[in-house]
Order: C-alpha cells, then structure tokens, then sequence
C-alpha cells in the first residue's frame, strides 16, 4: 500500500471495525477493498471510500454494516446468503458495491434474487462505476502494462466459451452447431449402400483416407469440418485461463477424442501406403472413424438441456449407483427363479429360452424396465406369476431413485438456465460500453 502508515488498518462500515494487515488487503476478494492496496493519494483514497482518518489509518465506508458482516462470511467460509429481514435487491445493490455479482450468492438466493427481479422489473447492471473503471478518465494514467491485452484475452474467451456472452459469441455457436450437424450428416449417409455404390468400394475402402477419398465432395467437407473444429480447439486453449484445467474439462477432452483419429488416419495412410495390409484390414480405421459421433457432445456447449443432463448425472451419480445396484439385485433374484420355474424343474415343458440364468438375465431386464420385447417370454404357470411380480417389482424399484433424478435435473435445469440469463445481461452490458 502506497498510501498512510502503520502496519494494519482499520475498515469502519457502518460503525462496525475491521482490522486487516496490509498485504491482505492486495488480494482481497472484495474488489472495492482491494483498491485501497494501490492508492497513491488521500484524493485516490477518497474516490474508494466516504472518508479517512489519517491518524488511525481508517477507512469510513456508509454502507449497511449487517449486509457487509454477512459478505464478510463470504470471504471467510465461501458461502453468501442474503441478510434476514432485508430486501434482495438493498443487498445486491450492497454485493455490487463491494464488487460482487448475482453467481456468487448459493443457489437458493439466487432463486429468490431473480424472482425479486422479475416482480419488480428491476435489474441492476453488475458493473463498477464510470470513475471505478480502468477506462474511466480516473484511471487512464495508472492502467498497468499488459491490462489491454488482458481484457482482450478475457472477451475473446467469453466469445468461445459462453454462447450468450455477445452477439458475436452467437454468430460463433451458430457457425459451429451448422458444422456439427454438417459432418453428422455426411457420417451417416457415407454407411448408406448408395453412397458406395458409384465407386463400388467396399466398407473397408470406404474407411481409408486416400488422395481419391479426399478429392471427393464428402471428403472435402469432412476436412472442412475438422480444419473448423480443431481451429476452434486450438483458440480456445491459447485463451483459456488455465491450460491445465482446459485439456481436464470433459468437454475439451470430447473435442480431442472427435479430432484426433482424423489426423491419425491420416498419419497411417501418409506412413504404411494406401495398399498395405494395415490399410486392407480397415477395423482400426472404421473405429477411428465412426469415433466423430462424439461431436454430438459439442452441441452441449450451447444446448442449456444437454447441459443440465450432464450436470445431473454428476451431482446424482449416488442414486444413479443406487439405480444399479437395484437392478442388478432384482436381476440375480428374478433370472435364477423364472430359469429354476422354466427350465430347472421336471414338469414336462421346458423353455430352451431359460436354459441358463445369464439367459434369463435379459428377460428380467425387458421386463423390469417394462419394455417387454417378446423375443422370450415364460410358458408355466409360476413362470407367468413370477413374470408379473417381476414387472410390478421393477415399476417400483426403478421409481424410486429416479424421483430423486427428476427433482435434481428440474433443479439443475432452473439454475442453467439462471444463470445464463444473467450472465448474458451484464456480458451484453459490458460489450456495449
């Protein structure tokens, strides 16, 4: 700190006294009380703070002094919740002060924080002040080196990642989802018998990646679509925060699996000829290929419902564990009895479909799901009413751990859906100025 002395100081908001070191405050979460750290004047001070005491080093903020006690347990413990007994919109208006926004509060005050808004009409713009601002005429002289180019990286990243952040952002999905369902389609209609047939070429030539294929309309669009996405891939790396944590996200590693046999089949035709026997055998290459049905799993970037069943699946994956142990539980009780009722006893009439209990594992599961294809079903009498108890049995085991998924996906849902919203509204807000 470049401004006053002592080793502390002291904030006062709203009567209520903070003690903090000086090195704390460099690099503390409320941005508002960061700024403090690189004040060079008692002029700069005061654009931060309502006024200061130069003999006690302290700062005097008139602001709700409970609200900021409760944003105070935020920088300490990592949760925000609203003050009891105060309106949402007095205490947004209080986070954005102190340099907080709307996804910082847990989940069930967000709910309540946008429901206030929808009421009233109201939306607050989570920005800073025209003379809090880098850009702002206060602070045109003290912007850092490097701050420009920072905030570049920072707009082309929300460009990328998040499809509501700017019109441009827009354009970009639109573009990638017209390639995505591009190169599904030219996937499923190279499998069809007619695409084939005017070269006459067979699956596994259809597999290889020669001079020929590639001249051929479905082989220009296919490396159209992979130039595109693996462009796509490569800016979003060098943009990305954290190079780490991009290349660990399941969306980003999806990406790699799509891309990557496309070059590989490449690699091998370019390494072992058009005609060699590795060529010939053509199973790995059909693997590789059929592997860019992944791209699907792009269209979750800017699907909120693929996004919401992905997020469901992670925070569910103990009722989704609990699911299967149901089944399979039911599967080893139904398919050792119906295969004992149909085929293990002497009663005269034994059904060949039963004749092993893994036989009769997929009968329990048919049936216990309800789906009930008729490829084998029980002929006995007991073997009938263990049919029906095992279609009863299953109705319910299977309803039980999936009302907890229900509620979790309709949760997961609003909260996507919340936070797109306002997420798009201060982004929009920001390009705009």
């Amino acid at each position: 700190m470049n401004f006053g002395r002592g080793p502390s100081v002291v904030l006062n908001v709203g009567g209520t006294r903070y003690s903090f070191s000086r090195e704390v405050l460099k690099d503390f979460p409320l941005r508002r009380v960061s700024r403090l750290h690189g004040c060079l004047s008692e002029q700069d001070v005061l654009e931060v703070c309502d006024d200061y005491d130069r003999e006690r080093n302290e700062y005097f903020f008139d602001r709700h002094s409970e609200a900021f006690g409760f944003i105070m347990l935020y920088v300490r413990h990592g949760h925000l919740r609203f003050v009891p007994h105060m309106c949402e919109l007095s205490f947004y208006n209080e986070m954005i002060y102190w340099g907080l926004e709307g996804s910082h509060l847990d989940y069930c005050c967000q709910r309540r924080l946008d429901d206030r808004m929808s009421e009233t009409r109201t939306y607050y713009a989570a920005e800073e002040p025209p003379g809090e601002a880098a850009g702002g005429p206060q602070g045109k002289g003290r912007r850092p080196p490097g701050a420009e180019g920072g905030k570049w990286l920072e707009r082309m990243r929300r460009t990328f990642e998040e499809p509501t952040s700017s019109v441009a952002a827009q354009v970009l999905a639109t573009v990638s989802i017209l390639f995505v369902i591009v190169s599904m389609v030219v996937l499923c209609a190279s499998t069809l018998p007619e695409w084939r047939a005017p070269e006459n070429r067979s699956v596994e030539e259809q597999s290889r990646y020669t001079a020929e294929s590639v001249r051929e309309p479905s082989g220009i669009i296919e490396a159209i679509c992979i130039g595109w996405f693996t462009a796509e891939c490569i800016v979003r790396f060098i943009v990305s925060k954290n190079k780490c944590e991009f290349v660990r996200r399941p969306l980003n590693i999806i990406d790699l699996l799509a891309i990557t046999p496309y070059y590989i089949s490449v690699l091998m035709t370019v390494l072992t000829g058009e005609n060699s026997q590795l060529q010939r055998a053509g199973v790995t290459l059909r693997v590789l290929r059929m592997m860019r049905i992944f791209w699907v799993i792009k269209l979750a970037r800017h699907f909120i419902g693929l996004q919401t069943l992905g997020l469901t699946l992670k925070r569910c994956y103990r009722e989704m564990v609990m699911l299967l142990v149901f089944i399979c539980v039911a599967m080893a009780i139904f398919s050792a009895l119906s295969q004992l009722l149909e085929n293990g006893l002497d009663l005269g009439t034994k059904n060949k479909d039963y004749a092993s209990i893994p036989a009769a594992c997929w009968w329990v599961i048919i049936s216990m799901t309800t789906v009930g294809y008729g490829d084998m079903c029980p002929i006995t009498v007991p073997g009938r009413i263990l049919g029906g108890i095992c279609v009863v049995s299953g109705i319910v085991l299977l309803a039980l751990p999936i009302t907890f998924i229900y509620h979790s996906f309709v949760q997961c849902y609003h909260e996507l859906k919340f936070r797109s919203a306002r997420y798009g509204r201060s982004l929009s807000a920001e390009f705009l100025n």
